[in-house]
């Protein structure tokens, strides 16, 4: 059986004063593409390539639906939420694995 994978996740500078909401099938080939500036665009421009938030679905239509919800958020909500798991907004990719946030402590996971 296949299981999808979809994510939502959010980006943010070094600084961390600019955040970026996107969602892919694939979040550590989609961070990669942001750290390398693959693509034009907004994170490039600003510099936003630190994973900071995420959030796992297998359904698409909810993943896209959650992401339109983050990205109408005002920027007190959306630290609320990066805060909620992840309050030191600590970089969540790193040696090409994703870390979880888990009760303010950041495991390892190949199976994200």
């Amino acid at each position: 059986m296949i299981i999808n994978r979809f994510y939502v996740y959010i980006l943010t500078n070094k600084s961390n004063t600019v955040v970026y909401t996107g969602v892919t099938n694939d979040l550590i080939r989609r961070v990669i593409e942001h750290k390398i500036g693959l693509n034009e665009g907004f994170t490039k421009k600003y510099n936003v390539k630190k994973l900071v938030y995420f959030e796992l679905f297998q359904d698409i239509n909810q993943a896209i639906a959650r992401e339109k919800q983050i990205k109408g958020y005002s920027r007190e909500k959306k630290n609320n939420l990066i805060n909620s798991i992840n309050p030191e907004w600590a970089e969540l990719f790193e040696n090409n694995e994703i870390k979880i946030p888990l009760k303010n402590k950041i495991m390892k996971s190949d199976d994200v």
